[in-house]
């Protein structure tokens, strides 16, 4: 596998991003970034509230995170990050050529209904999830695992995937 790739682990919230995104990143040796991280302050009050971002509360953000990956391009990096559609995947491997890959964990609206009812230590709220189910186009280019497999199993995966 190259060194140089920017792997972004995506999906809808409670999919598992971050907790894959740090175990794959440890496992490459690469540094990880949470998108949620990057959110502008407005953006994390309008989720907080309970109202879904729109293409253009999202833009400046995918913007940023394609920034980001760029500037880890010649080492590589782990982002987690929703990209829920087409257009954002788009916006987040511009620049990037070959040195991109997505990862999608995938898991149907119950399974990730009962995992956000299990959180407190997000500003997503749970209600926010139909609204992403709604908007997510599924990836036809992807490495596409489901989240009912442990993260062990989700990691080694995908590593598998990525040194074919």
């Amino acid at each position: 596998m190259n060194n140089d790739v920017i792997i972004f682990v995506m999906g809808v919230s409670g999919s598992g991003k971050s907790t894959i995104g740090k175990l794959l990143a440890e496992r490459l040796d690469y540094p990880f970034f949470d998108g949620d991280d990057f959110h502008p302050k407005a953006n994390i009050e309008k989720m907080a509230q309970g109202k879904p971002l729109n293409d253009t509360d999202r833009k400046s953000w995918l913007e940023r995170l394609n920034r980001l990956s760029i500037e880890h391009k010649n080492k590589g990096a782990v982002i987690a990050c929703s990209a829920l559609k087409e257009s954002y995947r788009q916006t987040l491997s511009k620049h990037l050529n070959e040195n991109c890959r997505f990862v999608y964990l995938e898991g149907s609206m119950d399974e990730i209904n009962q995992r956000l009812a299990q959180r407190t230590d997000h500003f997503m709220p749970p209600a926010l999830l139909k609204s992403q189910f709604e908007t997510l186009e599924v990836p036809k280019n992807a490495i596409r695992v489901s989240i009912n497999n442990s993260p062990e199993k989700i990691v080694n995966t995908v590593v598998k995937v990525l040194e074919t």
